[in-house]
């Protein structure tokens, strides 16, 4: 899956004279915490929601609901955004899983995406949180199974062979590695509620089974 699939196009941004009453605006309008600000029409940064109420005089504050939206309006994007503000940035090509590696490593919770130079839209934290439920997740009645796999070639191909000779079956697979334990891990879900064949065969052959969970309603 790539970051096309899951990006919104219909990008909201300012400018570097917005003011931060009109950058508050749209966030609220449009239901969204962060706004790539352009500059002659090339990305030149990007501000949150905490940004702006950093930026903001405190609720605290002595003054007047006129003086603080006086304020407000009289405080530019500029005026707040970072002089060698680092923008990272990802392609419509980029895969879902590099961009949630760069929002990780960076803490950042949304990248703008670019074609060229050009602003074709933005991916967050939630966009990539949704990509992986679709990947990961199965929307039937079904069972997991959770066993620990060696490194050897043709392990994933032993169990799916397993599954497929009892006539069920797989509906995803995905195996990575427990850095807790340090040992490989294979997620299997499999399309029926009784896995106990599989589970027999599983243990014949040594494999060590973390856990079952039979789903059957459509969450699970």
């Amino acid at each position: 899956m790539k970051v096309k699939d899951r990006m919104t196009t219909e990008v909201k941004v300012v400018q570097l004279d917005t003011s931060l009453n009109e950058a508050f605006r749209i966030m609220k309008e449009s239901n969204i915490r962060r706004l790539p600000v352009q500059d002659k029409g090339k990305l030149v940064g990007i501000t949150t929601l905490s940004d702006l109420n950093q930026a903001a005089p405190s609720s605290a504050t002595s003054l007047s609901v006129h003086e603080l939206n006086y304020l407000l309006a009289k405080t530019k994007i500029k005026d707040i955004l970072p002089k060698k503000q680092t923008v990272f940035t990802v392609t419509p090509e980029t895969y879902i899983e590099t961009a949630a590696k760069i929002m990780r490593q960076n803490k950042i919770s949304g990248l703008p995406v670019l074609e060229g130079d050009e602003l074709v839209g933005i991916i967050t934290e939630t966009d990539v949180f949704d990509a992986l439920i679709d990947i990961l997740g199965v929307h039937k009645p079904h069972s997991r199974i959770d066993v620990y796999i060696s490194e050897a070639p043709g392990t994933l191909a032993d169990l799916t062979g397993m599954i497929a000779s009892k006539g069920i079956n797989i509906l995803n697979a995905v195996a990575y590695h427990d850095d807790k334990k340090d040992r490989y891990k294979a997620i299997i879900r499999v399309e029926t509620l009784d896995c106990e064949p599989i589970l027999q065969e599983f243990k014949k052959r040594g494999y060590d089974i973390e856990s079952v969970l039979t789903v059957d309603s459509m969450e699970e």
